[in-house]
């Protein structure tokens, strides 16, 4: 590759704004473009101009309270060393960078905050090189290269006709993405949003792909459901993981054949919907335990995307704040303190609390962040810059570093899994079930001793209809058979033939409490 173009597709170190006295410029960005030319880039309250991305033209920093010495930003192999110009103006999470101090790349990955003369904050990170055709935003504030990422990939398959899981934490924004899918596909029927953790599961297969009239106690009439509902468009199915076995096998159904049967129906219906399912559980775990279906799994992720944590893109942060606390200030009339006239007036967002926002873990995400920046504009009203009451100062506490301890007694390290000596296709029913049993159902364990890998056993189950998963027992054979044995696991397990750890978590969800065996 010509080094011209190697050099290009290096993340540049840049600088963002995330307090500054007019608090409209939050988000503003500064490419040091000369760290990659192996030269010094000098900061300073003139120059040189800090730009919105997108935007040709910018502005200086232009605090007063600013030192007019500039700060030095030097490359030091794949890191940056920052020196001040005026010491004790310029810290790094409280602590004052006397005589200069190196930044490493993993530190420049995370972002690293820094806060001029009590006022200014900035965030020295990596920022992705700039693109002749960048995506478009889809709604989506932010510009760290996860999120050029995630964009581009939303790009790439939204127009391409087949099923999309998305993983991320909760709270991360996986119904915008969904959305932006929808938005940017050759579908013309309705966007429709379903969230199965808050459908009752006795309810669910009824919600889902409706019911006909009589189908159950208190069906007087047919129901449509939410996939006819989406006909011609996108169903988004939120939580996916909280599916029970009954609607898992349904949907299997129709992303296998493009029809459904209405609970009670007798006749299939055909559908033509895109389907969009999220989650933030780790289905791979629920398939060891037998809770989802492997084959479903591989249905939903035609293609996987995945929404990366607001802890992973710091540079978001900032704009994010201002995006929401925009919405609030425009509600209540007091637009006005994004821009002050006043240069010398003290920062609406001062200096403390954005680093605070910086560096915090986000556990709830966008959805926590968009939380917090209304409680601050709507506690904050009537005055001239945002002030922490008692209890979000406590909901942002920053993590302590634990002091140090001798280490604890380390744990024999896990076995690890043994090479598969044979392929699974290799392995016929008979041979599977006579393992299995002689295992009494541990997964592992049997695996080990057919000499397959663990992973390939789930699969050959799935195959194999005369075996089956703690998930596919019915409530009614569960809660028989637990009567029967007297709650032992042991003798439920044999009757069964499911894995035990498996049958143990169905059992516990049931309420039923199992005797110790």
């Amino acid at each position: 590759m010509p080094r011209g173009q190697r050099s290009a597709a290096r993340p540049i170190p840049a600088l963002t704004l995330v307090s500054h006295p007019t608090a409209a410029r939050i988000g503003e960005r500064l490419l040091l473009h000369g760290l990659l030319a192996g030269r010094e880039v000098a900061l300073s309250r003139n120059a040189p101009d800090f730009t919105r991305p997108g935007e040709p033209l910018g502005l200086p920093l232009g605090d007063p309270f600013m030192s007019r010495k500039p700060v030095l930003f030097a490359p030091v192999g794949e890191g940056v060393r920052v020196v001040p110009g005026d010491e004790g103006r310029c810290t790094c999470a409280g602590e004052p960078l006397h005589g200069g101090r190196e930044f490493g790349p993993e530190e420049l990955a995370r972002g690293v905050p820094l806060e001029f003369s009590g006022r200014t904050v900035l965030l020295l990170h990596l920022a992705p090189p700039p693109e002749a055709h960048a995506p478009a935003s889809l709604g989506m504030v932010g510009q760290s290269a996860a999120l050029h990422g995630l964009r581009r990939h939303i790009e790439r398959v939204a127009d391409v006709d087949v099923p999309v899981l998305i993983r991320g934490e909760t709270g991360a924004g996986k119904e915008l993405v969904a959305q932006a899918l929808h938005a940017r596909s050759r579908r013309s029927g309705p966007f429709i949003s379903v969230n199965l953790g808050a459908i009752p599961k006795e309810l669910a297969a009824a919600e889902l792909f409706g019911s006909v009239r009589g189908a159950f106690t208190g069906a007087q009439r047919d129901r449509e459901g939410f996939f006819r509902a989406a006909q011609g468009g996108t169903l988004f199915l939120d939580e996916v993981g909280e599916a029970s076995p009954e609607v898992q096998v349904m949907l299997l159904r129709v992303l296998e054949t493009g029809e459904m049967y209405p609970v009670g129906a007798s006749r299939p219906v055909a559908t033509d919907v895109r389907l969009v399912a999220a989650t933030d559980a780790d289905l791979e775990a629920q398939i060891a335990d037998g809770r989802f279906r492997a084959p479903l799994l591989h249905r939903l992720a035609g293609y996987e995307l995945r929404i990366p944590p607001l802890r992973e893109r710091r540079e978001d942060i900032g704009p994010l704040f201002l995006h929401f606390a925009r919405q609030e200030l425009e509600a209540l009339g007091e637009a006005h303190l994004l821009t002050p006239s006043d240069p010398y007036a003290p920062p609406w967002v001062p200096a403390a609390l954005a680093v605070r926002l910086l560096l915090f873990p986000w556990p709830g995400n966008i959805r926590q962040l968009r939380n917090v920046a209304k409680q601050l504009v709507i506690g904050s009203r009537g005055q001239s810059f945002l002030e922490l009451d008692t209890r979000l100062a406590q909901e942002l506490r920053l993590p302590q570093a634990a002091p140090h301890r001798a280490p604890p007694p380390q744990a024999p390290a896990p076995e690890p899994e043994v090479a598969a000596r044979r392929k699974s296709t290799e392995v016929g029913e008979e041979e599977l079930l006579t393992a299995l049993r002689a295992h009494d159902w541990d997964v592992k364990k049997a695996a080990h001793h057919l000499g397959i890998a663990r992973s390939s056993i789930y699969d050959l189950i799935e195959r194999n209809p005369s075996i089956r998963l703690a998930g596919d027992l019915s409530v009614e054979e569960l809660t028989l058979c637990f009567h029967a044995c007297g709650g032992n696991l042991d003798e439920m397990v044999r009757r069964l033939e499911v894995s035990k750890r498996a049958l143990n978590r169905r059992v516990k969800e049931l309420g039923l409490v199992p005797k110790d065996a």
